[in-house]
């Protein structure tokens, strides 16, 4: 059972995109996150699995994406997490309005149902994000980026899941995961947090019964990943899952970079629980980190082919000029 053990904070967030050189230009050159892993999808090795964090894709930093070229846009609705909001420095809203909008990037200035100074725009797919400035921040961005280190994005600051119903998603948040409460606005948002609290640990849950259902393709997330800081506590919250909900749940899944168990929320959404270690350098320096395509073992005598069937793409390099 999971007794008194907590989950620290969202771990990952995986969308879907469209075509991964694009991918590669807006996450690691317009938003200057580190791409910190090159790799494939290992359930479908012939698209590439993208991972952007901070310098060394820290939990609570790292946004993956499956390219997914040519395939239809997807449609955002209940059943899907809907919002991705990074956490950004107090006084750097300015810096990123200028810089966004240089790019043709469309932006909205407001405050959050919940109080916050924040800028909502999409990606190149119409993948919904957002810049929430904090003054909670500890985290650093990536230093030796595109951006300069005091406006650089530290991470994840909460994430928004659309739901038809409430009453369930609640239920598993508080009751299994425990998640707390933190506050409501009417029947239709409420926001939990977890671990300790602050960025990176928020949770949004916007209720909306008449809303259709979201189809997951491009522009779209596919699932979002909560932390557990070791092998151990993951097999317990396995363990709780099975034996205290009707819900189903995958055996523990080795990911190479860390280890996996997934379950669909009552509500549609897919998620994750993944440990903290090993991390992303268990392959690669931290200084080469995304620099070379990485594969598991069991699809290294697969190279020379996947190499002919993945696209060539272009990765960033450090110290881009700024």
């Amino acid at each position: 059972m999971a007794g008194n053990q907590t989950i620290p904070g969202i771990h990952h967030v995986t969308a879907i995109a469209g075509y991964p050189q694009q991918n590669i230009d807006f996450y690691g050159g317009v938003l200057g996150l580190r791409l910190v892993k090159l790799t494939v999808n290992y359930d479908d090795p012939g698209t590439y699995h993208l991972y952007y964090g901070d310098g060394l894709g820290h939990p609570g930093t790292i946004l993956t994406f499956f390219p997914w070229p040519g395939a239809p846009l997807g449609i955002k609705g209940t059943g899907q997490l809907t919002v991705i909001s990074f956490s950004a420095p107090e006084g750097s809203m300015d810096y990123w309005k200028k810089r966004l909008s240089s790019h043709g990037i469309t932006i909205t200035e407001q405050f959050s149902k919940f109080g916050e100074k924040k800028i909502s725009f999409q990606d190149t797919n119409g993948l919904q994000l957002e810049l929430v400035e904090s003054n909670e921040e500890d985290r650093k961005g990536w230093a030796e980026g595109p951006i300069p280190p005091e406006k650089a994005i530290r991470g994840f600051y909460s994430v928004t899941l659309t739901e038809e119903g409430f009453e369930k998603t609640a239920e598993l948040l508080v009751d299994t995961l425990k998640f707390r409460e933190k506050t409501r606005e009417g029947d239709t948002y409420y926001r939990y947090e977890m671990g300790e609290g602050g960025p990176g640990s928020i949770v949004d849950v916007v209720c909306e019964p008449g809303r259709p259902r979201g189809i997951v393709s491009v522009g779209t997330v596919h699932h979002v990943a909560w932390r557990t800081p070791t092998d151990e506590e993951q097999k317990r919250w396995h363990d709780t899952i099975s034996n205290t909900t009707r819900l189903n749940v995958t055996p523990i899944i080795d990911r190479k970079y860390f280890h996996s168990i997934y379950f669909r929320e009552p509500g549609g959404v897919l998620f994750e629980i993944a440990t903290d270690p090993p991390g992303f350098n268990v392959d690669e320096p931290v200084e080469r980190l995304g620099s070379e395509l990485q594969l598991p073992a069991r699809l290294e005598p697969m190279r020379m082919k996947l190499e002919q069937l993945l696209p060539p793409v272009r990765v960033p390099k450090k110290s881009i000029a700024r």
